[in-house]
């Protein structure tokens, strides 16, 4: 692997990992990194991120609906969208206080101050229903063509495109894990504007743990940072890389395993996995160094996958539309598009900034739809994209396309 070391252990502290074989060092600043996600107050678990949970479910079910024509509608996707009127077929996700909507581009960092651009970007995902459940609805027996959305085959699957050659539930899915996931966890969770808010840090220093909870605020914060990563019901809480290649998330965690599997980038799901251990157990010390390294990990490991997945796509679009396999192409850009609208959100350490400004985002989306298109984008301007992104992160084009 390139370069994934656990920075951490080169920070002059003493971490100790607390597995069955391990004795805590004496003296010194000590962090116990147990070998699980697991911590305990009392004997009882202080881990929490049952929200994140509910917002993964809602996402998968809205996102099973998409293309099913027959018996879902705008409006139906929209009140998933919003958790209004019932719209889950599990119970309890209409019960919930929470919603999808609510928490996209809703960061601290990054949208407290920033409601224009906010609203706008909830907008979009409104946008890719509403384009889904009519333009795209309303021509899925047709076959598409440019400037006529409907049906496209890729190989024994049907693609359902709008009149751009855009698969709305990609864009919508793929967009997502940057707007709602990735912003969560990078911008608003592990942002010392969250982790540190109020009396956030003298409430951890001195245990006071929430009315009626069994963890600091701190705590909490942290854990629904890796709720958001790690939240989905068939990932395992406490040994989450253990279903890497076996999972039903939808978002996240599902392409940190396809990252993990290019030789490329090996190790950085372990990396990220010991960067949130580490970082929780800091808290638990009160070491706030530590967990600053930490987070500085996990926004460089998560942020790296965005761009990977964007540029993957990308070439993975320029070669099928090489061998004429128009049906592969536009799946694959439309995955693409929504990795590159996902850029948006991504935190480059150190600068509380992305790797690619919102400007340069809007230019790349906005050249994938030029004129048709899908239909007329060149393989020049899928280079030149993938070029630009790559020289953002600290990996090359053949890399992040294998």
């Amino acid at each position: 692997m390139r370069k994934l070391l656990f920075s951490a252990m080169i920070g002059g502290l003493t971490l100790v990992s607390c597995t069955s074989d391990d004795t805590p060092t004496p003296g010194g600043n000590e962090i116990e990194i147990p070998a699980n996600y697991t911590f305990e107050r009392d004997n009882s678990s202080t881990v929490s991120y049952d929200g994140q949970t509910a917002r993964l479910q809602m996402t998968s079910e809205l996102l099973s609906n998409f293309t099913d024509f027959d018996n879902a509608s705008e409006e139906l996707l929209l009140n998933m969208f919003t958790n209004e009127n019932d719209p889950f077929s599990n119970a309890s996700l209409n019960e919930s206080s929470k919603s999808v909507k609510s928490k996209v581009a809703a960061s601290k960092l990054y949208f407290s101050t920033n409601n224009v651009e906010s609203a706008e970007i909830k907008a979009d995902f409104d946008n890719w229903i509403t384009v889904q459940m009519n333009e795209v609805a309303s021509s899925k027996d047709k076959l598409a063509e440019a400037g006529q959305a409907g049906q496209i085959a890729d190989g024994d699957a049907v693609r359902y495109v709008d009149s751009k050659g855009l698969e709305m539930n990609q864009a919508f899915a793929k967009s997502l894990i940057g707007g709602l996931v990735v912003d969560q966890m990078l911008n608003n969770y592990l942002s010392s504007a969250v982790l540190d808010e109020g009396d956030n840090r003298t409430n951890n220093d001195q245990k006071i743990v929430e009315e009626g909870k069994v963890y600091t605020t701190m705590e909490h914060k942290w854990d629904e940072a890796y709720g958001y990563l790690y939240g989905d019901p068939s990932i395992p809480s406490e040994d989450p890389n253990s279903a890497l290649g076996d999972n039903e998330d939808n978002l996240l965690f599902k392409y940190m395993g396809r990252v993990e599997g290019d030789e490329d980038f090996a190790g950085i799901a372990e990396e990220t996995f010991e960067a949130f251990k580490t970082g929780r157990a800091a808290i638990v010390a009160g070491d706030y160094q530590t967990r600053d390294e930490q987070v500085a990990i996990i926004r460089e490991n998560i942020s790296e996958i965005i761009g990977i997945r964007a540029i993957y796509y990308m070439q993975a679009g320029k070669n099928a539309l090489a061998a004429n396999d128009f049906g592969g192409a536009f799946h694959d850009l439309s995955e693409g598009f929504g990795f590159i609208y996902s850029l948006r959100f991504t935190n480059k350490p150190g600068t509380n900034m992305p790797y690619l400004s919102k400007e340069k985002v809007d230019m790349f989306t906005e050249q994938l739809l030029e004129g048709n298109g899908f239909w007329d984008v060149t393989p020049e301007t899928l280079d030149s994209i993938s070029e630009e992104i790559a020289a953002a992160f600290d990996f090359s084009v053949a890399e992040a396309a294998e």
